[in-house]
């Protein structure tokens, strides 16, 4: 393919509009693609102090000071233990959403929506009205006429707001037929799920009345239950690597003493198909005695906060025998009574009559809260985002309010915002490696108010904006760009590649499709591919 950009070690010039080339600028390893125009205004943006950089190192305040001062969300007494996410926190929120959704096309989940509100008898039938009511927010309907003779008012059944998912996913599973080839079914889900929680133990995102959770459930034969949990336990690997949450510990609660559904038989059988997945995971991990749900023994991932030491039950897989039964869900299968016990069956002549067997349910949540996991984030990192979760990732400043700067500075806005476009054949080389295939769109400001150029900088930098892009009369004349990337942290940077990565790019354009930009693409998805890949090559 004929090349369409010339590659120096000094200077990137790339397509531009109508065929043009315009260079972007110059390389140099302290200070990617910097105009040398302007050096003098960006001198600013890269002088810090090594004891101011000591000092945010090892400050760490708590989570919900942080979330005022970064603008992540707030409280009301309207709605407490209910936290209202700001612009910014939305967008962390919403990043770490399209991570695990990339990574669902790649462990097999299938995503869903499920209503809020349910009848009682739902749970009744789950067990939860008897064994978790008093966690749950009752509703009561509205009250209708008797159906016998029209007059009388009569009281519709109450009703409960979700504290988990699993009910509804097994309503999915008992919707059509099941044979033993449509197994494992893997269904996810984001609906959000409210618990009343005591007031006095609700703490800013770490305990919420509402909250979101990566809520999964698989359905399984008994024969795949160690490789499902396998699985998961390779699936939280991958997230917390990407995520640089850790080290977490690992801990299988047991059957409680009291208010649980099914034999003890069932969980001895449940109990041990934890403890023989645990083993063979080669992970540490240590039995939390009587701590299981009322339906089933769990492992939980243990992390702790950054700021006070305490430990948060993050994710979650829990093994469960007795909501298949309670609900009444079967598959069809050949040899049903060996299917049961997990066996292989070799026998034709048993071979030959299918039956039904009633699936193993598996519960699972890698993230655990949302919210949760956003309160460790924010305390772990500090205000000193990695690119892809930063909510400031891009600033463009422009030096004058002249016409001509503002127009060019709306284009360059415009070209960078459209870079997140990729084919199918690197998204699929992406999410094989644990990589967001969406993550390259990038959030963008533009500061173009009447103020003074440094009143700007500085508050582009108080952000902590990722990449702070500087355009004036010379870069709207010349047709470059004068690029910091200070805000990044450096640990996610990988100078050594980034010309190789524009030839690649560059070799690969095609006239007519949106590919204007290109260093500062490879700059941005330098960043987030090299990070991300080291966490997946480690895992």
């Amino acid at each position: 393919m004929r090349s369409f950009c010339t590659i120096c070690t000094t200077s990137v010039r790339v397509p531009y509009r109508k065929g043009l080339y315009r260079n972007i600028g110059k390389l140099t390893p302290l200070r990617q693609n910097l105009s040398s125009a302007r050096e003098s205004e960006l001198k600013a943006l890269t002088t810090k102090s090594d004891e101011t950089q000591k000092n945010l190192s090892t400050l760490n305040p708590d989570h919900r000071e942080l979330g005022i001062q970064q603008e992540l969300f707030t409280t009301s007494k309207f709605c407490p233990g209910t936290p209202i996410f700001l612009p910014n926190g939305t967008k962390i929120f919403n990043k770490l959403i399209e991570y695990l959704r990339s990574q669902y096309e790649v462990f097999g989940f299938q995503e869903v929506l499920t209503p809020t509100i349910f009848k009682k008898s739902l749970w009744e039938t789950s067990g939860h009205w008897d064994n978790y009511a008093e966690d749950m927010y009752a509703v009561t309907g509205r009250r209708t006429l008797s159906a016998q003779d029209g007059e009388s008012e009569v009281q519709d059944e109450p009703y409960g707001l979700k504290p988990m998912n699993c009910p509804c996913h097994c309503l999915i599973f008992a919707s059509k037929g099941r044979s033993y080839r449509d197994l494992p079914l893997r269904y996810a889900d984001f609906s959000s799920l409210h618990r009343n929680e005591v007031a006095g133990a609700l703490s800013g995102l770490t305990r919420v009345k509402r909250f979101h959770q990566d809520d999964g459930h698989i359905f399984c034969r008994p024969s795949q239950i160690k490789g499902e949990i396998r699985r998961t336990l390779d699936f939280v690997k991958l997230t917390y690597e990407v995520l640089g949450l850790g080290p977490y510990r690992l801990v299988l609660s047991t059957r409680p003493s009291g208010g649980f559904i099914g034999t003890e038989e069932e969980w001895d059988n449940a109990e041990l198909a934890l403890k023989e997945s645990l083993d063979a995971s080669g992970l540490d991990w240590k039995v939390n005695e009587g701590d299981g749900a009322f339906y089933g023994p769990k492992i939980d991932i243990v992390l702790q906060s950054s700021a006070d030491k305490k430990e948060h039950q993050t994710a979650t897989i829990q093994l469960d025998f007795q909501l298949p039964k309670r609900f009444g869900l079967r598959y069809q299968a050949p040899a049903p009574d060996v299917e049961k016990k997990g066996l292989v069956c070799t026998d034709s002549s048993l071979l030959s009559v299918e039956g039904p067997v009633t699936p193993v349910l598996i519960h699972r949540a890698v993230l655990g809260s949302v919210e949760r996991i956003m309160a460790l984030l924010i305390e772990h990192y500090n205000g000193h985002w990695p690119f892809w979760l930063n909510p400031n990732q891009a600033a463009i400043i422009t030096v004058n309010d002249s016409a001509e700067t503002l127009e060019y500075a709306g284009e360059v806005s415009r070209a960078l915002q459209g870079l997140g476009k990729i084919d199918s054949d690197q998204a699929s080389r992406q999410s094989e490696r644990g990589i967001p295939r969406d993550l390259a769109s990038i959030s963008i400001e533009v500061f173009d108010k009447p103020i003074g150029v440094n009143h700007k900088i500085a508050a582009a930098k108080r952000q902590r904006y990722g990449i702070i892009v500087l355009i004036g009369p010379k870069e709207v004349q010349s047709g470059t760009i004068s690029v910091d990337l200070s805000g990044i942290p450096i640990r996610n940077r990988y100078t050594d590649k980034i010309l190789q990565m524009i030839s690649t790019k560059a070799n690969q354009y095609v006239p007519g499709q949106d590919m204007k930009w290109e260093l500062i693409l490879s700059l941005v998805l330098l960043d987030i591919e090299e990070t991300l890949m080291a966490a997946s090559d480690r895992s």
